[in-house]
């Protein structure tokens, strides 16, 4: 922590620590939620309900700030196996009870250049390759260093260094789900706003530089190219994602591959309807038919619950890849009597392998959501049918969120 607070100094305008009344605001939330699992192939179901509450305070003065937030997870009914602790005769949940320091940050903030130093939350574009993974209870964050500039209007260079990732397992993650894994990791985006949206030009490098995680096989360099946008089209709005990227392996990897990712997404907004299809790959490297694991396209970063199904059978590409065709339907409203930003949503996914393009299976997911006052209430669902891969499954979440 001390390097990273010498380098804030450093990087900051002298004239910056001048003076300033000092704002203070709390950070206060919490999510309750109840989750069961039914999975073929185990002796039992899962069945968690637990509770995450997140408590902290932010300082600002001038264009400084600093922040400090904890976070604990209880688990109120634990039947069900979190990764680390009870019976793995029952379906994962992965939300370990834990107690934790989730970020301590120092920020300095102008509107040509910020820079965060410290414990904190990243997340680059749509999280695919870098997030904080939000869903799970206890979340992900970084030691890390932070910068982003403008330099021009309508350009960002978005640069960040992590010597430690502090994952979703907590206190009492050992082995392969660690408290935290060590390397060198470097993230690099180039955004700039076009006609056509933003159009972005990344590099993550991923150093996961501990034995225990895979013998150092999860440690990659990506490099690739984004397309973000959207255009009315009469009364409706179309949203379109064009992303490629480039994989290798990196660092201490004793596998040596390359791979290629491929994402094409678009979605019409009718103001309350709304259509989606995407197409998204996760490529296989070079071999036969069932070749080397972890030689395909890997993002052990990401947010991977926001893609290729919430029954999150692919959080680890198979090792002939994988191809997502997938398509959605919803509808929102804004109010609906007292609740406000009403959502329903269904989605359809099918997966196939990369290589030979064989069946894995397909699933179903479902969501309806509401908020009334601070409270954020939904129902999610989601079927997985499988044919070649995994087992079947059947997942069912209740939450509620509630921030001060």
């Amino acid at each position: 922590m001390t390097r990273t607070l010498i380098l804030l100094l450093a990087l900051a305008p002298a004239g910056a620590a001048h003076s300033q009344p000092v704002q203070i605001k709390p950070l206060g939330e919490a999510r309750l939620r109840h989750e069961m699992v039914d999975q073929d192939g185990l002796a039992a179901n899962a069945e968690a309900l637990t509770l995450r509450v997140r408590a902290g305070v932010e300082a600002k003065a001038g264009r400084w700030s600093a922040l400090v937030e904890g976070q604990g997870n209880l688990a109120i009914v634990d039947d069900y196996f979190d990764g680390l602790n009870g019976a793995a005769t029952r379906p994962i949940v992965a939300d370990p009870e834990n107690i934790a320091l989730t970020r301590a940050q120092l920020r300095y903030a102008s509107p040509a250049f910020a820079v965060t130093a410290g414990r904190q939350r990243i997340g680059f574009d749509d999280e695919r390759f870098v997030g904080s993974v939000g869903f799970r209870q206890n979340g992900q964050s970084y030691d890390a260093v932070r910068a982003e500039v403008t330099p021009v209007k309508g350009v960002k260079v978005d640069l960040a260094y992590a010597w430690s990732v502090r994952t979703i397992w907590g206190i009492d993650g050992a082995g392969a789900r660690q408290q935290a894994v060590s390397g060198d990791n470097v993230f690099a985006n180039v955004g700039a706003q076009t006609p056509v949206g933003k159009l972005s030009g990344f590099a993550y490098l991923v150093d996961q530089d501990e034995t225990a995680m895979q013998g150092f096989r999860m440690s990659s360099q990506s490099y690739g190219v984004r397309l973000d946008g959207n255009r009315p089209i009469g009364k409706a709005k179309i949203a379109y994602q064009l992303s490629y990227a480039r994989q290798s392996d990196w660092h201490r990897n004793p596998n040596d591959y390359s791979a290629d990712y491929y994402l094409a997404d678009v979605a019409v907004d009718f103001g309350g309807p709304r259509l989606g299809v995407g197409y998204e790959v996760l490529g296989a490297g070079s071999g036969a038919i069932g070749g080397t694991a972890l030689t395909s396209f890997q993002t052990p970063l990401a947010t991977g619950f926001k893609f290729q199904g919430w029954a999150d059978k692919f959080l680890v590409t198979p090792p002939d890849g994988i191809r997502d065709l997938y398509a959605s339907a919803g509808w929102s409203w804004k109010t609906v009597g007292a609740l406000k930003a009403v959502t329903v949503q269904a989605a359809y996914h099918d997966y196939r392998s990369d290589r030979a393009s064989r069946s894995y299976g397909d699933e179903i997911d479902l969501l309806a959501s509401a908020r009334l006052g601070k409270v954020t209430g939904s129902v999610r669902y989601a079927h997985y049918n499988a044919d070649r891969f995994a087992t079947d499954t059947d997942k069912f979440w209740l939450q509620l969120d509630w921030m001060l």
